[in-house]
């Protein structure tokens, strides 16, 4: 796999919850959960199932901290 973004977690597939049009996929990286909104579609042509290795690629133009008051 080659792609130009920079913020590739690679990870083990914990669950890919259908709904109508888009599934919920969840990640474990690293002991941390990270979780996707991608289509159906997207999930039949990545052929997702849990146990399966893949990757969360983030792109975002902008990243916030927050703190607690």
């Amino acid at each position: 796999m080659k792609i130009s973004a920079r913020n590739i977690l690679k990870g083990k597939v914990l669950s890919v919850t259908r709904g109508a049009t888009t599934a919920h996929v969840v990640l474990d990286v690293g002991g941390s959960r990270v979780t996707s909104s991608i289509t159906n579609a997207a999930v039949d042509e990545l052929g997702l199932k849990e146990g399966q290795d893949a990757y969360a690629v983030i792109k975002a133009s902008d990243v916030m901290i927050a703190v607690d008051d």
